[in-house]
């Protein structure tokens, strides 16, 4: 079976089960391990698909819990990487009365930003693969270039690559995200996932049909 490798951010969400209230009104708020891609993958090892996570997180206690959380799902996190530079980012979320979330995020600094290529486990594309990515790696010039890089090494090597626009604007230095950026890693995956409003977002005026043909021609298979 294909493995599935995931690279990006990894942080813990602060929520409560209750409605309508604001983070640090509602008692007691309950950590969760977060981030969309290690999120995404905790169905993939109970599909009996290998799997790991790729990252960097704080050597904190957050950052103890993320990775304790992946291995207790059959997540390989051996390339997880601690750094004492940063800590694990965090997330307050609201949610109100009809369940919708609003974040905020305690990011930058954060662990994750600071992974570089160096920290790649040694041969880690060498055998077929799939490996997802997200737009949330993009947020920051190094870590764009680390994500663009690692997307580029995984196609020369055969394999496929697959990306979760994502989007989260409060993100990014702007609080908007950089459509032509997060364009220019959606061009290198096979396959894509995005909702309406992101894709509206990233085409702006161009036609719909238009601007997922010009993905199709850049070499995407399926969204």
């Amino acid at each position: 079976m294909t493995p599935v490798i995931a690279f990006g951010e990894a942080l813990v969400d602060m929520l409560s089960s209750r409605l309508g209230q604001q983070p640090m009104t509602r008692k007691p708020l309950r950590p969760m391990r977060a981030g969309r891609l290690p999120m995404w993958r905790s169905p993939v090892p109970a599909l009996g698909v290998p799997s790991q996570f790729l990252g960097m997180v704080g050597d904190d206690t957050f950052g103890h819990f993320i990775v304790r959380e992946l291995d207790s799902h059959g997540v390989d996190t051996s390339g997880v990487v601690y750094t004492q530079q940063s800590r694990t980012a965090l997330a307050f979320v609201s949610r109100d009365t009809h369940g919708e979330r609003t974040f905020d995020f305690y990011r930058p600094p954060a662990a994750d930003l600071l992974y570089r290529l160096e920290h790649l486990p040694q041969g880690v594309f060498e055998n077929p693969a799939i490996l997802h990515l997200c737009s949330n790696s993009l947020t920051d010039p190094e870590i764009a270039d680390v994500t663009l890089a690692m997307a580029t090494m995984a196609k020369r090597a055969g394999c496929l690559v697959s990306v979760d626009a994502n989007l989260r604007h409060n993100l990014w230095p702007s609080r908007e995200a950089d459509t032509h950026l997060v364009t220019q890693l959606l061009d290198s995956a096979e396959l894509l996932k995005l909702s309406l409003e992101e894709l509206d977002y990233l085409r702006a005026d161009h036609p719909a049909e238009a601007w997922l043909s010009e993905r199709l021609a850049s070499g995407l298979r399926s969204f």
